[in-house]
């Protein structure tokens, strides 16, 4: 994992563990995902630094991702029962979904940080009177 060594290779009697992780990080992600398109209207709510943890978290998310990949894999590799077999499967698929939420969050984020409160406080106030005035609806 990115310089931090080969990861600690986990026999199957982990696939408990290692799936209500893998379940767990793609509800969190789908939370994460909802809770910061409500700042898509106002993303001044935002400051760079958080913009700049959630890049950092969430990119460490989708290594996570490979690792779970390659644990996975070796698993597929090892004779397994009907019903792990199945977990296996359904783990690979839920872990495909996770990467896409990640991706969807860190795309988000990117977009959200144009606009933290970092970003507002350096315009002129004839930028900000101009953009306010460029977004108001006359017809309102």
């Amino acid at each position: 994992m990115n310089g931090r060594g080969e990861p600690n290779w986990q026999p199957i009697s982990m696939l408990t563990t290692i799936a209500s992780l893998i379940d767990g990080g793609l509800s969190d992600a789908r939370a994460h995902y909802a809770m910061l398109l409500q700042a898509r209207p106002k993303p001044f709510v935002l400051d760079d630094a958080t913009i700049a943890r959630t890049k950092r978290v969430n990119g460490e998310g989708l290594e996570w991702c490979d690792v779970y990949d390659r644990q996975l894999d070796r698993w597929r590799s090892e004779r397994l029962t009907g019903a792990q077999q199945r977990e296996v499967a359904r783990l690979q698929g839920v872990t495909g979904e996770l990467r896409v939420e990640l991706a969807r969050i860190l795309e988000l984020v990117d977009e959200l940080g144009q606009g933290t409160i970092e970003r507002q406080l350096a315009k002129s106030d004839l930028e900000l009177g101009l953009e306010h005035l460029l977004r108001s609806d006359p017809r309102a």
